[in-house]
């Protein structure tokens, strides 16, 4: 299949000057071109991203570790300090009772300090690391993970899950040297959360309208057939900062939220039946009040569209699960607060459930490509980071790995090969700590999953870090800041050449690309 070039900052400049001379124009015909192309070339082999988005900007020192005794040296100095210190136990620590005192730290544990957790977990990448070269070198370089992300250890050590070492937003490769005499450019507001969310989600590292996902999205809609509604789908509802996130927005392709929870068939069936509550006119009396139509104004008709395109789409979701109920998913199991042991709802695994449903009905729906957007947050841990990441890094566990074992199934088929699902955050944070907390950071450490992902391996270079000491010059950090090694074009490219986006398409998309060695980080 070959689709024209199309960048997609002009595309934007020019889509809204042609709004405004009431055509679409040459653009129109363009993506209309794309899109007979890409339906033509339309086949049953399904395949789905999932963005896993951690709002806040997660702590990515403490979620990927280097554990060899350097590295480990560096991390435990620059950590275990301050009112609350938020350095993890090392490998093998066994967790320590309440108000008992630690041999590791001389502290008495308490619930919400890490001597209570146990050590950090250990994994085994399948490509060796190069060791860094600091003053005492280890023989070998090793990692852990957080002590709450045991199930995430799981899938990693069966190689259903990678890590990507050292991702974020980047205009062109740079050095500590070029970063420090700003003789390279960086992105623009760098540790704005607003700012980087978008540069994240965009895919620019610049000012954007249009998201990667929803970019992508319109290169692939028309593998959808009539059904291109269900090309971009947020199971997050508004739990992005002032609604929908910029990810799934496309030029032509629009996000549409699902519910978590069951669809209001009731009022759905209601205004598309023949009577309600024994009236004949119920039904359409309703239906002309929330979806108007020939009115004379543009808004209030645009509003009435929208609302009957949700409300259309919901109903061929209902009929399409009402058609094969064996194809139901597996419910999410409740979640077990390491704190407390109470038992919650996991909101990011009932986001993941309804993707996972989605996913099972694509077939009846005649939908080959989607790409689904899951959130959960707030990793903003400037205070207490005790008390909120590890909470929050147990619940993306369980949610990953219920996610894995929902589509292991779904109708007697297993869908694990065809789904590959990915973390993200604002940014990472700093390397060194302020009482209790971190702040506003840069590069971070991100899980990739699926059947297709060369799972079980560490994919990119792991930073060098530390406190600087003696002869020791941090090669990969400038005060807190990690200098990212990788973009998060590379990153997504990687994910978009997988999902079928072509060389050039992905160029459109990430106009930045053509800057860095290679343009696939090589994890799927």
């Amino acid at each position: 299949m070959t689709t024209s070039f199309i960048d997609r900052r002009d595309v934007i400049k020019a889509g809204g000057a042609l709004t405004l001379l009431g055509s679409a124009g040459a653009f129109a015909a363009q993506l209309a071109a794309a899109g007979e192309a890409a339906a033509a070339a339309a086949t049953t082999d399904y395949k789905a991203l999932v963005c896993v988005y951690m709002y806040g900007g997660n702590d990515a020192h403490n979620t990927l570790l280097a554990t060899d005794s350097d590295s480990w040296s560096r991390y435990f100095a620059a950590r275990n300090t301050g009112f609350s210190p938020i350095a993890l136990m090392p490998p093998g620590t066994a967790p320590v009772p309440v108000g008992q005192v630690s041999p590791v730290t001389g502290k008495v544990s308490q619930l919400y300090t890490p001597e209570s957790w146990g050590g950090v977990l250990p994994i085994v990448p399948a490509t060796p690391q190069p060791i860094p070269p600091a003053p005492t070198a280890s023989p070998a370089r090793t990692f852990a993970l957080h002590p709450f992300l045991g199930p995430l250890q799981t899938l990693f050590n069966s190689g259903r899950l990678a890590v990507v070492a050292n991702v974020g937003p980047l205009i062109q490769p740079i050095t500590k040297a070029q970063y420090v005499a700003k003789s390279v450019p960086v992105p623009a507001s760098l540790f704005s959360h607003f700012d980087q969310q978008g540069a994240w989600q965009g895919g620019t590292a610049a000012p954007t309208s249009a998201g990667w996902g929803g970019a992508m999205g319109d290169y692939v809609s028309g593998m959808n057939g009539s059904n291109t509604v269900f090309t971009a789908i947020a199971a997050s509802g508004n739990a992005a900062p002032g609604g929908l996130s910029l990810f799934l927005s496309g030029l032509t392709v629009r996000s549409y939220a699902i519910a978590t929870g069951p669809v209001p068939a009731d009022v759905i069936g209601a205004i598309q039946g023949s009577s309600l509550l024994t009236s004949t006119l119920a039904p359409s009396t309703i239906a002309s009040l929330i979806q108007p139509t020939g009115s004379t104004s543009n808004m209030i008709n645009d509003y009435g569209a929208i609302v009957a395109r949700s409300i259309n789409a919901a109903s061929s979701i209902n009929a399409a699960t009402a058609l094969a109920p064996a194809t139901n998913v597996l419910t999410a199991p409740a979640y077990i607060n390491p704190f407390t042991g109470l038992s919650s709802p996991n909101a990011l695994a009932q986001q993941m459930q309804a993707v996972a449903q989605q996913i099972a009905n694509a077939s009846r729906l005649g939908v080959n490509r989607q790409v689904f957007f899951v959130s959960l947050g707030p990793f903003d841990t400037h205070h207490s980071q005790n008390l909120g990441q590890p909470d929050l890094l147990g619940q993306v566990a369980q949610a990953f790995a219920y996610f894995d074992s929902a589509l292991s199934n779904i109708g007697g088929a297993d869908l694990r090969n065809v789904v590959t699902t990915f973390t993200a955050s604002d940014f990472g944070r700093g390397f060194t700590m302020n009482d209790s907390g971190t702040d506003h950071g840069w590069g971070g450490h991100h899980f990739v999953m699926g059947g297709a992902v060369k799972g079980g391996d560490i994919y990119g270079q792991y930073p060098t870090i530390g406190i600087d000491a003696g002869s020791f010059n941090n090669p990969d950090i400038v005060g807190a800041t990690l200098i990212p090694k990788y973009s998060v074009e590379q990153y997504a490219a990687t994910l978009g050449a997988w999902f079928g986006i072509s060389d050039a398409q992905l160029a459109a998309i990430f106009p930045n690309l053509v800057n860095f060695s290679t343009a696939n980080l090589g994890f799927i």
